[in-house]
């Protein structure tokens, strides 16, 4: 049962309305209640405009005077670089037009609301600790739901969270935050340039639990973003885009959603999927957990396993994700998330894939590999040095090593080959992984846990450092999952952590300060 919150609204709409010319704002009482007003524009020598959701409304026939722009200018703080201003202690946006010579002639004077338990649509996913990516159009409310998710983790789930205000959007204007975060802090940002500095410098000096930021739109804050989730640390924000397939195709953005790279197939891979023999495949883990796509105030659509969501997209799949809407205070779910996949290439393997005949481990066996990649097969020999040969004829195999696919096409072929006394062993997935884990069965080598040995290494580095905290320290290349809980046993001994490199060699450097 998805949890409903009343929803209030706070617009402190009096304070923005106190700058206007005094004309501009009596013209506006003939459109209240101004409950759902957006924007108020104004440009000289044009009419002066009230926009709201679907229409927009000249507010005097008088056109704006450079007396008019500069009544409201002086009513404001400095505008920054990104010639925006706000009103202290307010959501409220103003943000100017110059002139080529930088004088202001023209004002978007954007209302800023606090609307709260506005997120009881997708409370539920947001309390999971996931991190989650929205995206949708400009205006539809994603920075209104950023701001009650930082506080309700904050004030009703008792997180430390972190606000990273690029434009003090979220929080307001002034040094003071709006009361609309509620207790989470919030680090202003002093131009769009350092924004993916102070996301870093966040994780780094606070320690947060949370870190919220609004419009990831740069490569630089990508890999920010990346850094922050890879520490354990739940990361709520916005980037450009309005759905996952425009993420998808934005080549600054798509490391979000783990990247894309090209892969060429042998000819044996493609002829087995059905596909081209140069193909796309997701690079690396998502940064994000879930992505949601706001596409109305009360209509979100939700993909949840964003890794699993991006592989079938890839293959060509369209994704099938949770729709939810909310009508008249009631959440309701119009299609629930279907996802389908493939058996990951981690998946054990187990003791049922291989025959009960025992094969002879007292000299060096030869292994025929059948639909499986040469390459992979030596490597994975080469790795856990075991007694095993590659071998280029059925003639002089003592095994066939193939895969459970080639089982079922090839049946009556490969049973041949057991009356030669030929064994066969088919294995789920063409990748290192399964190809090691069929050699450690053959040879009774005990399992060795990767992620384990990952960890122990963390942990015997840290005691280093601790005893030596002039030195820096080195880990092995790991994946991102693993990297984030290298990084969570550095910090529990109040130590220093960065990732560093390119995957697939990206690894954990520990430092004392």
């Amino acid at each position: 049962m998805i949890r409903v919150e009343e929803i209030r609204v706070t617009d402190d709409l009096g304070k923005l309305l106190e700058i206007l010319p005094p004309h501009i704002q009596e013209a506006l009482k003939q459109f209240e209640p101004l409950d759902d007003l957006l924007e108020i524009v104004m440009d000289l020598g044009r009419e002066s405009e009230a926009r709201f959701p679907k229409r927009f409304h000249f507010l005097s026939q008088a056109y704006v005077t450079e007396a008019d722009i500069e009544f409201s200018v002086s009513r404001l703080g400095e505008f920054g670089k990104d010639n925006r201003a706000g009103i202290a202690r307010t959501l409220h946006r103003i943000s100017a037009i110059r002139n080529r010579s930088g004088k202001i002639i023209g004002l978007t004077l954007r209302v800023g609301r606090a609307v709260f338990g506005t997120i009881s649509i997708i409370r539920d996913v947001v309390e999971t600790g996931k991190s989650i990516l929205l995206l949708g159009r400009p205006g539809v409310g994603k920075t209104t739901m950023l701001r009650e998710i930082a506080r309700v983790l904050n004030d009703e789930l008792n997180k430390r969270v972190v606000i990273v205000d690029t434009s003090n959007e979220i929080a307001g204007d002034g040094d003071i935050p709006h009361p609309g975060i509620g207790r989470a802090r919030r680090m202003h940002v002093q131009s769009y340039e350092t924004q993916h500095e102070v996301m870093i410098e966040a994780v780094e000096n606070h320690m947060p639990e949370v870190v919220v930021v609004d419009e990831i739109g740069t490569e630089a804050e990508a890999y920010a973003a990346r850094t922050i989730a890879e520490r354990g640390v739940q990361l709520i924000a916005t980037a450009h885009g309005n759905t996952l397939e425009n993420l998808l195709l934005n080549p600054t953005l798509c490391d979000l959603i783990g990247g894309i790279q090209a892969v060429t197939l042998s000819d044996e891979e493609a002829r087995k999927r059905g596909t081209q023999k140069t193909v796309l495949e997701r690079k690396a883990p998502p940064t994000f957990d879930v992505v949601i796509e706001i596409q109305e105030i009360d209509h979100f659509v939700i993909h949840d396993q964003v890794d699993k969501v991006i592989d079938l997209m890839l293959k060509g799949e369209s994704p099938h994700p949770e729709i939810r809407i909310r009508e008249e205070g009631q959440v309701k779910v119009l299609q629930k998330a279907k996802i389908e996949f493939e058996p990951s290439e981690e998946d054990d393997f187990s003791e049922d894939d291989f025959q009960e005949e025992e094969l002879p481990l007292d000299r060096v066996i030869r292994i025929y590999p059948y639909a499986v990649s040469r390459n992979r097969l030596e490597k994975a020999i080469e790795n856990l040095k075991v007694s095993a040969s590659v071998v280029k004829t059925l003639n002089e195999a003592d095994l066939v090593l193939t895969l459970k696919a080639q089982e079922r096409r090839n049946y009556r072929k490969l049973k041949e080959l057991e009356k030669r006394n030929i064994h066969t062993y088919g294995i789920k997935s063409n990748t290192l992984t399964q190809i090691q884990n069929f050699l450690r069965s053959v040879f009774h080598l005990p399992d060795m846990n990767m992620e384990t040995m990952a960890l122990q290494e963390a942990e015997e580095a840290a005691m280093e450092i601790l005893q030596h905290p002039d030195k820096t320290h080195e880990l092995s290349p790991q994946n991102p999952y693993v990297r984030r809980l290298q990084h969570q046993i550095i910090e529990k001994y109040n130590l220093k952590s960065r990732s560093v490199g390119k995957e697939p060699n990206r690894r954990v450097t520990i430092y004392a300060s």
